[in-house]
């Protein structure tokens, strides 16, 4: 009796052991979307930018399905290479490598993108000076002394730009188009005085 006894805690002791073993999943999934949504938001992987509500979104579809999808294999891999581990426990481990590695990708995309987007903002901000510029030298008094509202809207990305200056009643704007592929001094033309938000609703 006693042995029975004795064997049925051991057996317990190991069922307890290997559930907390196998309890690494769903804390690392929630602490994990978390960090994947913080990264989408300041790395984005694509684009310019990234809304926090957008990338924990993306981050929570992505780390489910991983989940899904790959824990069971992974979980059968492991324990090709481990036998003893048993089959939910297996497939924690495997859920687990997979919010590890989703994490791993946003970040490598996000740093392998940064430079593009920051190669974004410099043309923009050039496009903002030549625009600035020649407005500050051609436009009527009422839009030059609001220079420093520059509405720009991107027509080729890095390369030309259309940027509105509006007047003090916010009733007219003055555009120009600023080609970055030309000499500064020939790089800027008159575009008229419809705002860019008229173009871009009909562009969209």
């Amino acid at each position: 009796m006693d042995s029975a006894r004795l064997s049925h805690t051991r057996a317990r002791l190991v069922r307890m052991r290997w559930r907390r073993a196998g309890a690494w999943l769903w804390p690392a999934f929630v602490a994990l979307t978390i960090a994947d949504a913080v990264i989408g938001h300041a790395l984005p992987p694509v684009g310019a930018t990234e809304s926090l509500a957008a990338a924990a979104l993306l981050a929570l579809l992505v780390n489910l399905l991983g989940v899904l999808l790959l824990s069971r294999p992974l979980g059968w891999t492991l324990r090709r290479w481990r036998p003893d581990l048993p089959g939910v426990v297996a497939r924690d481990y495997g859920g687990t490598i997979v919010v590890l590695a989703v994490t791993a990708a946003l970040l490598a995309a996000g740093l392998i993108h940064r430079p593009a987007i920051q190669a974004s903002e410099r043309a923009m901000q050039d496009a903002i000076a030549r625009a600035q510029a020649w407005i500050g030298d051609r436009a009527p008094a009422e839009f030059r002394r609001n220079l420093r509202f520059v509405s720009l809207l991107e027509i080729q990305s890095g390369t030309i730009y259309r940027a509105c200056v509006p007047n003090g009643a916010g009733t007219k704007s003055y555009c120009v188009i600023v080609n970055r592929s030309l000499p500064f001094e020939r790089s800027v033309t008159f575009s008229g005085y419809e705002p860019n938000s008229v173009l871009g609703a009909g562009t969209g």
